[in-house]
């Protein structure tokens, strides 16, 4: 059952008029009763096996869509049952790559219960807002995105995994849908966003890559999904340059990095980290995520320039270790770096924290510390308790829909 909902064959149900109507202006509860095919209760079983959901596409109930024209801003969208969407030929998204995507994640506030948050939901609506401004795209104000978000995750509740299997990944969308044949920005823009329970990001690349590694101690930590990933250094392919796109979520910046990724897993690797385009000796970061290194009780990361993502896990493990007694740094990391360094570990909506046991320079493999009582650990544990409501939130990061 589960393999039919995954890249199944989907009927653009857009086009042919079924959708709900629009709640803009009502809270974000009230609409679950009048679309037009009734929303499945909460209770009603999936068949997801939770204990095996990786993070693969599973196809949902709804998505939400509001539509603007370049000269314009966003009016009222409205939640559509999820299928298919029309783009013309020419659309500036299909032609010039004119799009912007995030990452969020919904998580179930109580074993048995209907308390879902949202984390630093306002900080992806400015990511957005400062990706558009960089794309000459409109955007949606942060009430507007955060407000899509509510209701696209209540809209498939009955997707949330349990509290502990997993999460409901949202991912807004911002794309140049109207057509245009000439280099300009489109004339007409969708904001649309969707959503799809997962687990742990890098678990089937874990289990195919790296399964002899694994003592004990690691298996226990792969069924959590934590387990240590392994790396290359990439020096021939760059993620982004000086002056480009590469500090923002542009959809763009993504597939340049998939040839140099397919090789790394076929090494046997479970990703790869870039080095700076200019002196191709400082990190930046992974395909997807962002890198820390420690030394002591000093935290590094790569200083955001233009060239690197600032991402929003990022941001939450720096204040957090700046909480707890850590040195943070944001400045050039040199790739020599990593041979005197305690631990790495990788950040990201996606992967959350994720620990790194070995890095592969030139040939030579880096070994680093991981387990139960590494700051990677700690860290994780610290923002996932805030992130599911295990933990007071004294930052106000969760929002509570």
């Amino acid at each position: 059952m589960l393999a039919r909902r995954i890249l199944g064959s989907w009927t653009p149900l857009l086009s042919r008029g079924m959708k709900c109507r629009s709640f803009a202006s009502r809270p974000a509860s009230s609409f679950q009763q009048e679309c037009f095919d009734t929303a499945r209760s909460d209770e009603e079983r999936t068949d997801i096996d939770w204990d095996a959901l990786g993070f693969g596409l599973v196809q949902t109930d709804f998505m939400y869509v509001m539509r603007c024209t370049l000269d314009r801003e966003f009016s009222t969208g409205a939640l559509n049952k999820y299928g298919n969407i029309e783009l013309s030929p020419s659309s500036g998204v299909i032609n010039y790559g004119q799009g912007l995507f995030e990452g969020m994640k919904a998580y179930r506030k109580e074993e048995k219960g209907d308390g879902l948050l949202l984390f630093r939901p306002e900080e992806n609506a400015i990511r957005m807002q400062v990706g558009a401004e960089r794309m000459c795209m409109p955007s949606p104000s942060v009430d507007q995105f955060i407000h899509a978000v509510k209701q696209t995750v209540l809209a498939n509740k009955r997707w949330v995994p349990p509290r502990g299997k997993g999460a409901l990944y949202i991912r807004p969308l911002l794309i140049g849908s109207g057509p245009v044949l000439g280099l300009a920005p489109a004339p007409e823009y969708m904001f649309l966003v969707y959503a799809s329970p997962v687990g742990t990001y890098f678990k089937v690349n874990l289990v195919v890559s790296h399964r002899k590694e694994f003592d004990v101690f690691n298996l226990n930590l792969l069924q959590e999904g934590w387990a240590p990933i392994h790396l290359v250094v990439e020096e021939k392919v760059h993620r982004a340059t000086p002056g480009g796109t590469g500090g923002v979520k542009t959809i763009s910046n993504y597939a340049p990095v998939l040839k140099a990724q397919k090789q790394a897993k076929s090494q046997g690797f479970t990703d790869v980290i870039y080095l700076d385009s200019v002196e191709n000796k400082y990190l930046e970061e992974a395909s997807s995520c962002n890198l820390f290194i420690v030394k002591g009780n000093v935290i590094s990361t790569p200083v955001t320039t233009g060239t690197i993502l600032p991402g929003i896990t990022r941001k939450s493990i720096m204040e957090i270790a700046r909480d707890y007694g850590y040195q943070v740094e944001e400045r050039l990391v040199a790739v020599e770096e990593l041979c005197d360094a305690d631990e790495v570990f990788c950040t990201g909506t996606a992967v959350v924290v994720a620990p790194v046991g070995s890095i592969t320079y030139r040939g030579q493999r880096l070994q680093f510390q991981t387990g139960d009582t590494s700051v990677s650990r700690k860290l994780h544990k610290i923002l996932v308790d805030i992130q599911m409501g295990l933990a007071k939130d004294e930052r106000n990061w969760t929002v509570e829909i």
